[in-house]
């Protein structure tokens, strides 16, 4: 049987009787509209205790991926950081490192994720605004100055020019003297949830998914250490998801990528191992512990029984977790470390490999240097003073934590079920149903904290005149002057016949079927920009247009 058609049913009733006692709601649930009991006890999950719970680092890997956890070493504190210039990024990226920070996470401004140079009309007035400004390898080389790749571990958020940054970050290694498989980190690369909640892509899905496969092989064979790709909930849960469909959209979505690896002829080995996923953490705090938990079990029964993996790397789902930027309010500002203290403390006791804690000011701004510290504290006093990384799965065996995680586990399935019968994600994409499902949900919660039914702190309860405004960063018009100047000297200086040959081998390549990994590689290592190899692919593969 499949394992998305397999119903569970484990759920015990709740024999107490409220009687006349009164209580604060006549209804408690949590996002996904589960119903949370007044008490739970040992029959609500005991088909969970008996049956599905496992050991940490065994199948199916429900209390982690690893026996020992953080008891071996803590996850991997990995700050989202980048805006204006690749200098200005390089020198926070250096300060993070030097407060404690053990990963890099490069964020990059609006024309870079969508495949254009700093000097292109539709750049006007986003140069190095919400990330860094990266038009070609002369600034990817500014950017990582003084920072070793063969030590640090990179994460990058690109997703439609995913394969061109990848190229940049393994053309810097070389210029390092630090070889392609010494390299370690993870490229965003999951274009899906670009058309499903985030709308930076470029190309429609065939192509896009071309090149998605293209970097699975590539990496298989030359970058052993790097995730190819980085499988996102996050967006779909900011985009106003619940967290059973966070979940369940996710999932599908890395089916779809497993489906177009076989289908290009990969082992599921070979590039199962290296697949990585990326998670929202919102403030209901058992709610996110039982995602996590119930998002690995799911995963490892689907990789072993409908896809055949044999290597245990293969059926463990390893994320990284960022803490919901959505949830933060630009009233009151202060309560943001308190909301985020919450969310961290979730993906820890959730069992994520890597955390981002958001800073308090970013629903105002990007973060000032003082605010990124607080958020990395934030970790630091999780990880080193809490206790809470001393043992492995603290709640598992909870009655509550146990049955959440199975009812989140049975409405999962249920979406994988009717994602599958209409033919998966990309078609379940192009017919908007994603959409419909998320931008529904999202209604409801606006309409909740508009009736006062959920309360934020700060917004609709508890709230004060007059507040002061806090210092905040703003990103200098002169980065856009000087991006534009720094791009014309690169052309004026470069190889234009080296740039014109490795373009055109580019094309002929995208006209055909060869992996484009190593083309991409060429014309980087020549100073052929962003744009101009983004344009030689919107040339070939044409453009996504929205129905």
């Amino acid at each position: 049987m499949c394992y998305t058609r397999r119903m569970l049913n484990t759920r015990g009733d709740n024999h107490l009787d409220k009687g006349k006692k009164i209580e604060r709601k006549d209804t408690f649930a949590v996002s996904s509209n589960i119903e949370v009991k007044r008490v739970y006890h040992a029959a609500d999950a005991a088909g969970v205790l008996q049956d599905r719970l496992g050991e940490p680092g065994s199948f199916p890997f429900t209390r982690g991926v690893q026996p020992t956890m953080y008891r071996g070493r803590f996850w991997t504190m990995r700050q989202y950081a980048g805006f204006g210039s690749a200098k200005q990024t390089n020198e926070r990226f250096r300060y993070l490192l030097q407060q404690g920070q053990t990963g890099l996470s490069t964020a990059f401004d609006l024309p870079t994720q969508i495949g254009y140079d700093s000097d292109h009309p539709f750049s006007l007035g986003e140069v190095g605004k919400v990330g860094v400004s990266i038009s070609s390898l002369a600034d990817m080389e500014v950017l990582f100055d003084q920072i070793p790749l063969d030590q640090v571990s990179t994460s990058m958020t690109i997703n439609a020019p995913a394969a061109i940054l990848l190229a940049m970050y393994i053309a810097v290694g070389e210029k390092q003297g630090v070889a392609a498989d010494k390299l370690s980190g993870t490229i965003q690369n999951d274009i899906l949830k670009e058309y499903v909640a985030r709308g930076t892509y470029i190309f429609p899905p065939k192509p896009s998914m071309r090149l998605i496969t293209n970097i699975f092989a590539y990496c298989a064979k030359n970058l052993p250490k790097f995730n190819t790709i980085s499988i996102s909930g996050y967006h779909i849960r900011e985009a106003g998801s619940t967290a059973a469909q966070e979940v369940a959209f996710t999932l599908a979505n890395a089916r779809a990528y497993v489906e177009a690896a076989l289908g290009a002829g990969l082992n599921i080995d070979d590039f199962a191992p290296r697949l990585s996923f990326f998670f929202n953490a919102h403030n209901l705090f058992f709610e996110e512990v039982a995602k996590y938990r119930a998002a690995r079990r799911i995963w490892a029964h689907l990789m072993q029984e409908q896809y055949g993996a044999k290597n245990p790397k293969s059926l463990q789902l390893r994320f990284h977790t960022q803490t919901g930027g959505s949830t933060l309010t630009a009233q009151q500002p202060e309560n943001n470390i308190v909301r985020v203290t919450l969310q961290a403390l979730a993906a820890v006791m959730g069992g994520t490999q890597s955390l981002h804690t958001n800073s308090r000011d970013e629903a105002l701004a990007l973060p000032t240097e003082s605010s990124a510290r607080i958020a990395l504290r934030t970790q630091q006093i999780i990880a080193h003073e809490s206790g809470v990384a001393d043992t492995v799965d603290p709640l598992g065996g909870s009655y509550y934590v146990e049955a959440l995680t199975d009812e989140l586990e049975q409405q999962v399935l249920t979406y994988l079920h009717a994602i599958e019968d209409m033919g998966g994600a990309v078609r379940a994409i192009e017919s908007g149903y994603m959409q419909r499902e998320i931008h529904q949900a999202a209604y409801e919660t606006q309409r909740a904290i508009e009736r006062k039914d959920e309360v934020v702190v700060g917004v609709n309860a508890f709230t004060v005149e007059n507040e002061p405004t806090p210092e905040l960063l703003r990103v200098d018009e002169s980065i856009e002057r000087e991006a534009k100047a720094n791009l014309q000297a690169l052309k004026g200086k470069r190889d234009g016949q080296a740039v014109a040959a490795a373009l055109h081998a580019l094309r002929t390549a995208a006209k055909g079927d060869d992996n484009l990994m190593p083309f991409i590689l060429d014309a980087v290592r020549v100073y052929a920009t962003l744009g101009e190899i983004a344009n030689v692919l919107r040339d070939e593969f044409g453009e996504y247009r929205p129905v």
